[in-house]
């Protein structure tokens, strides 16, 4: 299984319940040995210093955060971990394009 992806899109405000579902998947296939990418954008970008999703960092995860969206929502780019990409839109294609599975939660 070391050679499964699984990509996962988040777009939502911290305070939106998919923040804690995306947590949820991505630790659930880091268990069973899946390779996750996550990929913050829009007001996702917010939860790019949340201890959860920096967990994940620390467990394996892979993730990039949309450099516009930081400047769009007012998240300081200097606030984010150096372990996460800040990156554009075609990280995101290449996710897409790189995974076995890509779930967007918008």
């Amino acid at each position: 299984m070391a050679d499964r992806r699984l990509g996962l899109l988040l777009s939502t405000s911290p305070s939106h319940p998919s923040v804690e579902t995306v947590v949820q998947l991505a630790l659930a296939a880091l268990r069973q040995g899946v390779e996750v990418y996550i990929y913050l954008i829009d007001e996702g970008v917010k939860v790019a210093t949340d201890p959860r999703y920096l967990g994940l960092m620390n467990t394996g995860a892979k993730m990039s955060v949309c450099a516009y969206g930081c400047q769009q929502h007012g998240v300081p780019t200097v606030s984010i971990d150096s372990r996460a990409s800040l990156s554009g839109l075609v990280v995101l294609s290449g996710i897409i394009d790189g995974c076995d599975r890509f779930l967007a939660f918008t």
